[in-house]
């Protein structure tokens, strides 16, 4: 085996002499011997790749034919680089909440009449108090909004109209400051004196003929301070429509 090596060998080496050098050699598989194809040539019988006087360890190693002719000198392949982690998944995005439903409101004029102001006199009476303040708690203070705070102050019909008039103002005026003091902001209050100008209804019996102290407790409906209030508050939430019954079966015919 191994003479038919060298043999096969040596006529290579001369047959290669009568080979242009062209042909012998090339640039990718330099160091070893080519035939006419550019493939390297390769001893009979055998695996082992005809070198040339111009072989070294790192031509084999750049040659194309490396892993052929030198795989031990063959440059090993760079270590793929690992792959990147994934990037995490996104969180879904949260369920949007519902929109609430926007709240209606409804206009509102409140009224309340305090009768019955001491003859000549500027102060509620202690009946006069409970029932604005039960106005305003029970009333006034649920509202949405407050607009306005009116009050108008009044009088009987004895005495002159100017006395009146300023009476009544102050009637007006000791109202209003009672509800500041109660937490209405003074600049939503209108006030006004209307003197004796706008009686209460019934009143009209009360004859001037009648004896004074009779007379006077006659027209104690007309003493008095009214009180308005115009606002807004919040209407109801509507209720659920009730669920249909279903209709009943008929009954089976006997």
């Amino acid at each position: 085996m191994i003479s038919a090596f060298r043999n096969t060998l040596a006529g290579l080496v001369v047959a290669a002499a009568f080979v242009p050098a062209a042909m012998a050699q090339d640039a990718k598989n330099q160091g070893y011997l080519v035939d006419m194809n550019g493939n390297v040539v390769t001893a009979t019988g055998a695996a082992t790749c005809v070198r040339t006087s111009d072989w070294t360890p790192a031509r084999a190693a750049a040659a194309a034919a490396c892993q052929q002719c030198t795989p031990d000198l063959c440059p090993k392949p760079a270590a793929k680089p690992a792959p990147a982690p994934k990037p995490a998944a996104k969180p879904a995005p949260a369920a949007k909440p519902a929109a609430k439903p926007k709240p209606e409101y409804a206009n509102v004029e409140l009224k309340i009449e305090l009768q019955g102001i001491a003859f000549n006199k500027t102060e509620l009476t202690a009946d006069n108090k409970k029932e604005l303040d039960a106005f305003l708690a029970k009333q006034v203070k649920p509202l949405a909004t407050i607009g306005a705070f009116i009050i108008t102050g009044h009088t009987d019909r004895i005495g002159s109209a100017k006395y009146n008039k300023t009476l009544s103002e102050k009637r007006a005026l000791g109202v209003k400051d009672y509800v500041v003091a109660k937490g209405i902001d003074q600049k939503l209050i209108f006030w006004e004196g209307k003197g004796p100008k706008q009686p209460i209804p019934v009143t009209k019996f009360c004859e001037n003929k009648m004896k004074r102290a009779q007379l006077i407790e006659c027209l104690a409906p007309n003493r008095r301070v009214t009180v308005e209030v115009v606002g807004t508050k919040l209407k109801p939430a509507p209720k659920p429509k009730p669920e249909a019954k279903p209709a009943a079966k008929p009954a089976a015919k006997k």
